[in-house]
């Protein structure tokens, strides 16, 4: 399986904290939905409550490319830049193991 690997980083200012773990929550059950998500995990520092996590595999890029256009990301998307001290960073990482599915 040829699929991708992200862990994608977003850190908050202090003030807007609450007001982007609100926006950043909304977008897992729609993006669980998504054709071509396999998992899409939220996150938040255990050691700092202004930075959150996600961890995410797609079945391919096309399908992670897709996601990035959905529609429900765009309340997100428009304040990102007022909530953000700095752009969201994101890892690209490669799978050495296969993927397990709990049961």
């Amino acid at each position: 399986m040829s699929h991708v690997t992200i862990i994608g980083t977003v850190t908050a200012k202090p003030e807007t904290r609450e007001e982007l773990q609100n926006l950043l929550a909304a977008q897992v059950a729609p993006t669980r939905a998504e054709p071509g998500c396999i998992n899409y995990d939220f996150h938040v520092d255990a050691d700092d409550p202004c930075v959150f996590v996600f961890y995410e595999n797609w079945r391919s890029q096309a399908d992670l490319d897709a996601h990035m256009k959905m529609p429900h990301l765009l309340p997100l998307v428009s304040e990102i830049h007022r909530l953000l001290p700095s752009p969201v960073k994101i890892r690209h990482l490669t799978m050495l193991s296969t993927i397990t599915y709990a049961h």
